[in-house]
């Protein structure tokens, strides 16, 4: 299969807790990070096309401010190959400020790393 993703992609050393803006719930782990979009383990099944309002949790190294909230679609999901009580979904972003999206670029460079997987996944195309 043809790569279709333009922008980089790094797995993600660093737990962060994405939880669900509009209900308090919380949905997944970051994964997978890129300035586009991420790869989540998530606690159950999310379906494609879903919109969701994240709120994240921040470190004081990427922001002056405790947690921040975005926009995001998923794209696919499919149950984890190893543990099979999570489920990996990809997101694509939708909705960030401007400033987020400053922070969310931070943290793809603070803890995102190069993993050269041999199996990777696309967030976006699955």
């Amino acid at each position: 299969m043809a790569e279709r993703r333009k922008i980089g992609r790094r797995n993600f050393s660093y737990y962060m807790r994405l939880m669900n803006e509009n209900t308090g719930e919380l949905v997944g782990h970051l994964a997978d990070i890129s300035t586009g979009g991420f790869k989540m383990e998530a606690l159950k099944p999310i379906q494609p096309n879903m919109d969701f309002r994240f709120r994240i949790e921040l470190s004081s190294e990427v922001a002056n401010y405790p947690f921040m909230v975005f926009g995001a679609r998923s794209k696919w999901c499919q149950m984890d190959h190893i543990d099979k009580s999570l489920y990996n979904v990809g997101f694509q972003i939708t909705d960030i400020t401007p400033s987020n999206l400053e922070i969310f670029s931070r943290m793809f460079e603070r803890y995102g790393s190069d993993g050269n997987n041999k199996n990777k996944f696309d967030y976006l195309w699955k």
